[in-house]
């Protein structure tokens, strides 16, 4: 008798998980996500890490839905997967459910705070945490957990009341958790390997400034 009620309930999660509805107002941001097939954008990059000192940094991105978002640079051996992809196609690429957390003031404005918990096992996140701005129908901040690569912030800045995309991101992770090789800066990047091998967190922040959107 045990097992069955055991399976019952078993079953019963699991058809309440499959026939959860996602939550509207993120299907509304989707929506205007997935309206943009194509885009491209110039990128200023800045790192403040307590042991690197690194000049400004500039790339080119370029965004096709469905496919891996291309970066370039003179500046760069490899640019840092991880907090670029603030159009969130990674996130919404596999089935999700959500879970309402309510609403919380954030920078001085109200957000709705949900849980996206990813059902497929191809994701590589495991959890995300969105702060929705759902009056102007976009994403004010997320916090992001991976299977593999650690924990990432980002919070974004948008130039008008009507933009989808940002035209600034700060993003706080911890380097080590995100395996950022140090070559990829360049030459004209000093890095303090003592001070480095002496903190027991190794965070840093990016803050980059997106310009010259071309959308389509």
């Amino acid at each position: 008798m045990k097992k069955l009620f055991g399976l019952f309930f078993f079953i019963f999660g699991l058809t309440c998980i499959s026939a959860q509805e996602i939550d509207s107002d993120l299907l509304k941001i989707k929506s205007r996500m997935d309206a943009i097939n194509e885009f491209s954008a110039e990128l200023q990059l800045d790192l403040d890490a307590a042991f690197i000192n690194m000049p400004t940094k500039y790339a080119s991105m370029h965004y096709t839905k469905g496919k891996d978002t291309k970066f370039s640079s003179d500046d760069f051996v490899v640019l840092p997967k991880r907090g670029l992809d603030f159009a969130f196609s990674e996130l919404f690429e596999h089935p999700f459910i959500t879970v309402d957390r309510g609403i919380e003031t954030k920078n001085n404005k109200q957000v709705k705070v949900l849980n996206v918990i990813p059902t497929d096992n191809k994701s590589d996140m495991a959890l995300a945490t969105l702060y929705l701005d759902v009056k102007n129908e976009r994403i004010a901040a997320s916090e992001i957990t991976t299977k593999k690569n650690g924990t990432y912030a980002l919070e974004m800045e948008y130039p008008d009341l009507e933009a989808i995309l940002p035209n600034q991101v700060q993003v706080s992770f911890a380097i080590e958790k995100l395996k950022i090789p140090l070559n990829f800066m360049g030459s004209d990047t000093d890095i303090d390997r003592k001070t480095m091998r002496q903190m027991d967190t190794k965070t840093g922040k990016i803050t980059l400034l997106i310009s010259n959107y071309i959308i389509n």
